[in-house]
């Protein structure tokens, strides 16, 4: 079993920073991709941004330039660096990591996700 633990979240104004942290726990060999997903009220839940375990990273049209998503393989744990927060940001978000299992076969884990509010 793997656990998820996200962090960071919180009120901040518009124009803030914030940063996000989500450590995995639990049976784990090696971790594919890591990424952040966000969910507002009403919307479907998108991808904000991606790494990959040698770290290529790719981003939402909607973040590029303000958000970095960056990785620590040895902690098992993402982060994700927000600026030039926007009320649009404001979600719940996620925490999501392709586990693997060897012989190509791995599982995707949710965190539990953490609250990010921007506003005035």
């Amino acid at each position: 079993q793997v656990q998820l633990v996200e962090s960071g979240g919180g009120l901040v104004q518009p124009g803030g920073s914030l940063r996000l942290s989500c450590a995995a726990s639990g049976s784990i060999f090696s971790i594919n991709a890591m990424g952040w997903y966000r969910q507002a009220p009403g919307k479907q839940r998108e991808l904000v941004a991606a790494i990959t375990s040698g770290g290529s990273t790719n981003y939402a049209d909607s973040v590029k330039g303000r958000f970095t998503i960056s990785r620590d393989n040895a902690k098992n744990t993402v982060y994700l660096q927000m600026n030039s927060l926007k009320p649009e940001d404001t979600a719940v978000y996620y925490c999501n990591a392709d586990v693997a299992y060897g012989l190509g076969l791995s599982l995707g884990y949710w965190g539990q996700g953490t609250q990010v509010t921007v506003s005035s």
